[in-house]
């Protein structure tokens, strides 16, 4: 089988996408050897690169984020003259913009069976703001618009992975057909909770961080759908003897992260960690995972850092909540800086260490990468045959 990903959500600094197909392309070098892989991205220059059994095209587009590194990708002929190309067996349209119209129309020429991952429920985002600058009609109004924009796309895929029960369900009330539920994995090999000796000590240490700190880490794009800000004003209101934060990624909200920098010294920041080694170390060196995001449609760090034996907190109600394996009672109720502060220090109050070898033992039970592709790939084949 040749499988195509084709997708602008990727970024070379990181986010799920880029760690769902990474993820993708490892397990089918392992497991369906005989298999080929070809990847259609934007990037800086139109390159082609082979890697075994896995090709990457990537296509000239422009940026939109210079700290995420997202480009548009808007050559749409490129594309179409890369599947020609390849012709692979089944395409799979990573995003909701005009390279998932160009995935289904290539696709109906092609006959070639196009497969839609929902990785990003993107109204959410459009609602918000227009909450933030208008009233109640123009949100109903923009609500409707979406749904009816969701529903005429994703309609006319002959599958829709979608990584949550609760979206799934949202989606099929919103008339979207031939729902799949694809929930995402972890590298159960890698996020472990077996720290090397002094591992946990080391990694403090390059950080300046005192061992007897509570340490709350943070991993993702600092961006506005993240609800980074609402952390940071969380951290100003804990002890600055008790507490240290570390925070991994980069986006457009890092000005909030730089503000914080000044005022609080128990506040680190790193880029983007490319080597999944020293981030498992990472989460594994930390005593609680905050989470602030409201519109995860998975939280695949959140699920590494309970892989890792680091426990979660966050803010209740979002599409990630089924994916945490300790007590969210003392999670926050409302989205607010004093209820997630509020919220982190009734956390740090219990046995974190058992906490997190429990949430470790249930990852690893039900979520590696092998049970999560070998049905995806069963959603391929069916389509295929059909």
């Amino acid at each position: 089988m040749k499988v195509c990903d084709l997708t602008q959500f990727y970024s070379p600094v990181g986010g799920g996408v880029k760690r769902y197909v990474s993820e993708k392309v490892a397990w089918m070098k392992r497991a369906r050897p005989d298999d080929r892989h070809v990847l259609v991205i934007p990037g800086e220059k139109n390159s082609f690169r082979q890697d075994g059994p896995a090709g990457v095209y990537t296509i000239r587009a422009p940026l939109v984020s210079r700290t995420a590194r997202y480009r548009m990708l808007l050559n749409l002929t490129a594309v179409e003259e890369i599947l020609e190309k390849e012709r692979p067996d089944v395409i799979e349209s990573g995003d909701p913009y005009q390279v998932a119209w160009k995935a289904l129309a290539s696709g109906a020429a092609l006959g070639i069976p196009v497969v839609g991952f929902y990785h990003s429920h993107f109204p959410e985002a459009y609602l918000r703001t227009i909450r933030k600058f208008f009233g109640r009609i123009a949100v109903d109004i923009m609500r409707d618009v979406s749904r009816r924009y969701v529903r005429e796309l994703y309609s006319r895929f002959d599958a829709t992975i979608v990584p949550s029960p609760a979206l799934r369900q949202l989606l099929e009330s919103w008339g979207v057909p031939n729902t799949r539920l694809g929930e995402l994995g972890v590298d159960t090999a890698l996020f472990h909770a077996r720290p090397a000796p002094d591992e946990r000590r080391g990694v403090r240490e390059a950080l300046d961080i005192g061992g007897e700190k509570i340490l709350l880490l943070y991993v993702g794009r600092l961006a506005p759908e993240k609800n980074v800000t609402t952390l940071f004003d969380a951290f100003t209101l804990l002890d600055e003897t008790r507490f240290s934060l570390v925070v991994v990624g980069d986006g457009t909200e890092r000005r909030h992260l730089e503000r914080l920098l000044e005022r609080r010294r128990d506040v680190h920041w790193l880029p983007y960690q490319g080597d999944g080694q020293q981030l498992a170390r990472l989460y594994r060196a930390a005593d609680l995972f905050v989470h602030p995001s409201l519109q995860e449609t998975f939280g695949l760090v959140a699920l590494e850092s309970q892989a890792s034996g680091t426990p979660v907190v966050g803010i209740r109600g979002s599409y990630m909540d089924r994916i945490i394996f300790t007590d969210q009672t003392h999670w926050a109720a409302e989205n607010t800086p004093q209820a997630l502060a509020e919220s982190i220090r009734r956390m740090a109050s219990r046995d974190l260490a058992a906490d997190g070898a429990e949430a470790a033992a249930r990852v690893r039970h039900s979520y590696s990468w092998d049970s999560v592709f070998t049905r995806l790939f069963g959603v391929y084949e069916d389509v295929i045959g059909k």
